[in-house]
């Protein structure tokens, strides 16, 4: 017997490729024009997921300890994943505490690495940023 999909599931994992689809093709146009992260081209300062490209390609050549160095929660997107795909199906307020646990992890982590003198995946060199350098083109 085969089990068929709702409309509104099929419309969800439709909505979810798409999704995917997007993001990768906006990584793909960001790593091949030379801006890498767009964040960290425009400000020099590096956002809460920096680090999660590498950490997902370690995982694909099984380096697990190397894509714990890139990204911790690098082994947290599968369930995160799960946790979206399955977000009508429980309970809202079940919902949203994953989301806000999950941003609160990804700020913690952040801010932990941010101030970390030792960790070289997430810096803080504003002078480095486009913004900074354009600025600073203009008025001098």
């Amino acid at each position: 017997m085969r089990s068929k999909l709702t409309p509104q599931q099929k419309n969800d994992l439709l909505s979810a490729g798409c999704a995917i689809l997007a993001v990768a093709l906006l990584y793909l146009f960001f790593h091949f024009s030379g801006i890498g992260c767009p964040l960290h081209f425009l400000t020099g300062i590096n956002c809460p997921g920096c680090g999660m490209s590498r950490a997902c390609i370690a995982l694909l050549c099984l380096r697990f300890h190397d894509a714990w160095h890139y990204h911790p929660l690098v082994y947290s997107l599968p369930f995160a994943l799960l946790v979206y795909l399955f977000r009508k199906k429980m309970p809202r307020r079940i919902y949203h505490f994953l989301i806000f646990t999950f941003i609160a992890l990804f700020v913690t982590i952040y801010l932990v690495r941010m101030f970390d003198p030792t960790c070289d995946i997430v810096t803080f060199q504003p002078e480095q940023g486009f913004i900074f350098r354009t600025i600073k083109f203009l008025f001098t």
